[in-house]
């Protein structure tokens, strides 16, 4: 593309040079000619007066003489003679041949000769009248000027170079420029080329510079947000295979708990093992399925769900588990409708998540319980158990990542986490007030962000009349 605009301007450039540069040579040789003519003529017709005074030879020669043609030879006066059949005068260097002053008589006026070296300007002037039976009219001599082949073509030659470099100089320009046009255009393209290229080799990463041509840049916005959207699908893909993996957790608890009532028997040991098996398979799939995270997008406004009426409803579900497995359960701050921000999949996601997590870090007959606190800016649910507590709470947030040697694929926390960080809010662990480990989720109302400057969270303002009661050791 560079080297075609190169040359298309190089042609077309070089086309108008030709265009103008042409005539226009003709032109300033053409007047070079006149201006020389013409100031032969009007020398020539300086000489009118004298001619009109006196046709004596004597004073002829002295004029002659005076002048600078007269002096440098490229002068002459022809006069005819003053009766028929006498002798014509001449004064000065003769250059015009006979046949060229008899034309010039004939036609009586102003003609222009070639001569050897140069042209002659042949001029007629009147002199004086005659009046005979065999002649009438007027007396008429002829000014001959020389002009020399130099005083035509003078200042033709640098003229023409003058014109030579502006044209030549007009060309470089053209493709000079072709070329910083060419590259602006053919860069971008080069970049969005090897973007794409880079692309189907599987480097997702790969950004184009949006800048060039509007429409190359048009071309590189477009790519990016395809390269985005690409992206993001297949984050998409592989959270939706981890989050739908992890929520077979819910079952397969219930499905290890009720394999623990069977007691003791070949049936009850291939149930239990292949509960195990499929736990483990279940792991393996969310581990390979967890290579990136994106984040969750938070509800638009109006969206949203009523916590309370979730947390009651999956607390049905889980409470029967508990008493199977003898489990204190203790549920407040649902007396009330908690509008949060987050879609019900959501809630109920990260819900069964962290109870699942309960079920199944902690020792059977262990007690635990959710409240929640709904505040004006913010909405925090707690998870708490009485349980042995996490050693490392920072470690834990970063298992979604990293893994855990203990078998946890640490799913739970970050699908709560991400679901929190949706609408500006966060995840903590900290100790409860049951001896074990608390799971604070903040949830921040209407997307916004409930973080003070120093990037701390703030705590929510509590409506009066509000349910619930602020636990210990929060944080």
């Amino acid at each position: 593309m560079r080297w075609a605009l190169i040359k298309v301007s190089l042609a077309v450039t070089a086309m108008v040079v030709f265009a103008f540069a042409v005539p226009l040579a003709l032109v300033v040789k053409e007047m070079a000619r006149d201006r020389a003519f013409s100031n032969a003529e009007r020398r020539a017709a300086g000489l009118a007066p004298v001619l009109a005074i006196t046709t004596e030879r004597d004073e002829l020669e002295k004029v002659v003489a005076s002048t600078e043609e007269g002096a440098a030879g490229r002068l002459a006066i022809h006069v005819p003679a003053e009766e028929p059949g006498g002798e014509p005068l001449e004064i000065g260097t003769r250059r015009v041949s006979e046949k060229d002053l008899a034309a010039t008589r004939r036609i009586n006026r102003v003609s222009i000769a070639e001569v050897p070296g140069g042209f002659v300007l042949l001029q007629p002037t009147a002199i004086s009248s005659l009046q005979s039976a065999a002649d009438s009219g007027l007396r008429v001599a002829y000014v001959e000027i020389f002009v020399p082949e130099g005083d035509v073509s003078r200042d033709v030659t640098t003229a023409w170079l003058v014109l030579a470099g502006v044209g030549l100089a007009l060309v470089v320009g053209s493709v000079a420029v072709a070329d910083r046009l060419g590259v602006r255009m053919v860069q971008p393209a080069q970049r969005l080329a090897g973007a794409a290229q880079e692309l189907g080799e599987g480097r997702l990463g790969v950004r184009v510079p949006e800048e060039g041509p509007a429409e190359l840049k048009s071309a590189a916005v477009a790519f990016n947000s395809m390269a985005d959207q690409v992206v993001q699908l297949l984050a998409n893909e592989r959270e939706l295979a981890a989050d739908l993996s992890h929520r077979l957790r819910t079952p397969l608890t219930v499905l290890r708990l009720n394999a623990a009532s069977l007691g003791s028997g070949p049936v009850a040991e291939q149930t239990r093992a292949a509960v195990e098996q499929l736990e483990r398979e279940v792991d393996i799939i969310i581990r390979t399925a967890r290579e990136a995270k994106p984040q969750t997008q938070a509800a638009g406004p109006g969206a949203g769900c009523d916590a309370a009426e979730v947390v009651r409803q999956r607390m049905d579900f889980w409470s029967a588990l508990a008493e199977d497995e003898g489990r204190p359960v203790r549920v407040a701050g649902v007396e009330r409708p908690v509008r949060i921000p987050v879609a019900r999949p959501e809630l109920v996601a990260a819900l069964d998540a962290l109870l699942g997590n309960v079920f199944r870090h902690t020792p059977e007959g262990t007690a635990f319980s959710i409240d929640v606190h709904n505040g004006d800016d913010a909405v925090i649910v707690l998870v708490s158990d009485a349980g042995p507590g996490i050693e490392d709470p920072a470690a834990a947030l970063a298992r979604g990542n990293s893994g855990a040697r203990d078998g946890s694929t640490g799913l739970g926390l970050d699908i709560a986490r991400r679901m929190a960080e949706a609408t500006g809010g966060d995840v903590r662990i900290g100790r409860s007030v049951l001896g074990g480990t608390e799971v604070r989720v903040w949830i921040g109302l209407d997307g916004r962000g409930t973080r003070s400057a120093s990037g701390a969270p703030r705590p929510p303002r509590r409506r009066r009349g509000g349910t619930g009661t602020r636990r210990a050791g929060v944080g």
